[in-house]
């Protein structure tokens, strides 16, 4: 499960999980408006992390960002950590 403290939102917090075929589940939001993050929740789970991110990026609701948003900027950092722990296991294993 990955964790994400949110910034600028009513939400606090968000922790998903991501499949080893890159797909989205048990994303959970803490805090913000409840039925609208249930359905974000859902209308997410089992689709791509780049399909979420190309849909999500740059949602506003208040402060130039949103609960979307912050989903999307999740997932972008998942992605890059992902990314440097993969590049770190290929140099160690060269």
């Amino acid at each position: 499960m990955y964790q994400y403290n949110t910034k600028g939102t009513c939400s606090r917090q968000i922790t998903f999980d991501v499949t080893e075929d890159n797909k989205l589940k048990n994303v959970k939001f803490l805090g913000g408006c409840n039925g609208n993050l249930q359905g974000v929740s859902k209308l997410v789970e089992g689709r791509g992390v780049d399909e979420v991110i190309s849909l999500l990026k740059g949602i506003e609701c208040r402060g130039n960002t949103s609960c979307p948003d912050q989903l999307a900027t999740a997932l972008l950092k998942f992605k890059e950590k992902n990314n440097k722990q993969k590049n770190c296991a290929l140099l160690k294993l060269e």
